[in-house]
C-alpha cells in the first residue's frame, strides 16, 4: 500500500561546484530560474587555479548571490581555492570524491564532474570533511614537517649502520643504539682515522663496557677512508636533523600556548605525552561539536589508507589484548609509563576473539579526474536534466531540479588532506573514549 511520507525536498537556492585541477577549475553554479518558478539556471565555466583568476571567480559567485561553495579534495589542489573562497565569506565545503563518484557506464569530463556535484550538493545528499581553522591549520603544518623530518631521520640512521655492515663493523650487534653516546664517540673515533679494534672499544661508556671482548670483535672489519667519507656526512645530516627538529619543537610549544589547557588534559591520559597531544590538537582541534560520536573522531583514522586482501584469503582475528588499529597509542610514552592491557568487552584492546574479528577491507579510491577546458557561450537549452549534466557549453541554461540518479553514501576509509568522515558503524575504542572525555564540547 502507497503511504504518504513526510519527506520534503530541500533544495540549496543559489550553489556552486568545483572540479579542481592543478592548472583550472571547472566551476558549475545554479541558481533559481528568475521568472519560472521551480526551475533551475546553471553556468559551467573554466577558471584559471591563479590567485587574479580565483578572485574573478569568487566576485562572478558574489554577483550570483551564492551562498555555498562545494569541491572535491584533490590532491593539494584544493588548498588555495578553500582558502581564497573562505576569505571571500562564502561557506565552503570540501567533500570526499567518493561520496559523489559518477554511475558506472556515464560519460566523464571535467564539466560533468561539476554538474554532478552541483545537483548533488543543491539537495544536501553529501555531508562536509572536517577542516580545522587557520590556527590550528598551522600548527598542523608544523607537526606533520616534523614527522616527516623524523622519517628522514631514521631513514638516515639506517643508512650509516648499512654502511658499517659494508664495512664488516658489527656495532649494532653489540650496542643497543648505534646513536647512543657510546656509538657516537665509536663512529667519530672511526672518522678520525683510528683502526684499532682494541682503542675503539675503550671508548664505551656505562654498561657497555662489560662488553668490551664483544666490541673488539665487533670492531675487527675493512673500514676505509671511503667508508669514513660518507659515514661523516651521514651523521652530519643525522645532527642537521636534530636541529631542525629541536627548533620545530619549540615552535610547537608556543603554537600550542593558547591550547595549553585541553593539550595538558590529553597528556594525562595513558599512552599521551606532549607530543602526542600536540598532534592530536593539531589534527582534530579542539571542538568536538564538529564531530556527532566519539566514532566520527577516532584516532588515526586519515593516516590508514584502504587496503583490499588477495581474493580467498582472510586475515586472522587479532588475539586479545592487542590493539587493531591506529592510535595515539603509537606516540606512547617509555613502557615504564604505560599501564597492561584491560581485557573489557567490545574494546579493540581486550574482550572475546570476536570481538577483534577484522572488518570488511575498503574499496580503493576513486582516481582524480584530469583537466579540461572549452569555451563559454550563452545558448539556451531545453529543461531537461539529461541535457544539464551532458551540455558541453558553460552557460545560463534551464535545467531540470530532479534529483539525481543515484548517488553513494557510503563513507570513505580513504586518505584526504583533510580528515573525512569516518564510518559511523565502528565501535570507538578506548582512546577515542579518553579523547571525549579530555576534550569536551565547546562551552
Amino acid at each position: 500500500m502507497l503511504q504518504e511520507t513526510q519527506d520534503r525536498e530541500q533544495i540549496i537556492a543559489r550553489v556552486a561546484a568545483l572540479d579542481i585541477g592543478k592548472a583550472e577549475v571547472v566551476c558549475c553554479v545554479r541558481v533559481p530560474h528568475e521568472s519560472r518558478p521551480g526551475r533551475r539556471l546553471q553556468e559551467v565555466d573554466t577558471y584559471s587555479t591563479m590567485t587574479r583568476s580565483l578572485l574573478g571567480m569568487a566576485d562572478r559567485l558574489h554577483s550570483l548571490g551564492v551562498t555555498r561553495v562545494v569541491m572535491e579534495a584533490t590532491s593539494d589542489y584544493w588548498k588555495p581555492v578553500f582558502w581564497v573562497l573562505e576569505a571571500a565569506g562564502f561557506e565552503t565545503w570540501l567533500v570526499n570524491a567518493r561520496d559523489v563518484k559518477h554511475l558506472p557506464g556515464r560519460p566523464k569530463t571535467d564539466k560533468l564532474d561539476a554538474v554532478w556535484l552541483c545537483k548533488v550538493a543543491e539537495r544536501q545528499m553529501i555531508r562536509p570533511s572536517f577542516v580545522p581553522p587557520p590556527q590550528i591549520r598551522r600548527l598542523r603544518d608544523v607537526t606533520r614537517y616534523r614527522a616527516d623530518l623524523v622519517g628522514a631521520r631514521t631513514a638516515e640512521k639506517n643508512r650509516a649502520e648499512k654502511l658499517l655492515e659494508d664495512a664488516q663493523i658489527k656495532i649494532s650487534v653489540v650496542a643497543s643504539d648505534l646513536f647512543g653516546v657510546s656509538g657516537r664517540a665509536m663512529m667519530a673515533a672511526l672518522i678520525a682515522g683510528e683502526r684499532s679494534p682494541a682503542a675503539l672499544a675503550q671508548l664505551a661508556r656505562t654498561r657497555l663496557r662489560t662488553r668490551i671482548p664483544a666490541l673488539q670483535e665487533a670492531f675487527t672489519g675493512h673500514f676505509t677512508d671511503h667508508h669514513a667519507f660518507l659515514l661523516d656526512k651521514m651523521l652530519a645530516r643525522v645532527d642537521g636533523i636534530n636541529t631542525d627538529i629541536a627548533e620545530l619543537d619549540a615552535r610547537i610549544e608556543e603554537m600550542i600556548a593558547p591550547f595549553a589547557q585541553a593539550a595538558a588534559r590529553l597528556d594525562e591520559i595513558p599512552g599521551i605525552g606532549p607530543v602526542a597531544a600536540a598532534i592530536i590538537i593539531a589534527e582534530i582541534g579542539t571542538d568536538m561539536t564538529r564531530f556527532p560520536t566519539a566514532g566520527h573522531r577516532r584516532p588515526g583514522r586519515s593516516s590508514r589508507p584502504g587496503s583490499r586482501s588477495p581474493p580467498g584469503r582472510r586475515k586472522a582475528a587479532a588475539p586479545p589484548g592487542t590493539a587493531t588499529s591506529i592510535s595515539p597509542a603509537s606516540w606512547a610514552r617509555p613502557s615504564s609509563e604505560r599501564p597492561g592491557p584491560t581485557p573489557s568487552s567490545g574494546s579493540a584492546t581486550g574482550g572475546s576473539p570476536a570481538a577483534a574479528a577484522p572488518r570488511k577491507p575498503s574499496s580503493p579510491p576513486a582516481a582524480p579526474s584530469s583537466s579540461s577546458s572549452g569555451t563559454c557561450c550563452l545558448t539556451p537549452t531545453p529543461a531537461t536534466p539529461t541535457s544539464a549534466a551532458t551540455s558541453t557549453t558553460s552557460a545560463l541554461t534551464p535545467s531540470g531540479a530532479s534529483a539525481p540518479t543515484s548517488t553513494s553514501s557510503k563513507p570513505s576509509a580513504t586518505r584526504s588532506p583533510s580528515n573525512p568522515p569516518p564510518d559511523q558503524h565502528l565501535h570507538p575504542s578506548p582512546a577515542p573514549l579518553a579523547l571525549c572525555r579530555a576534550l569536551p564540547h565547546a562551552r
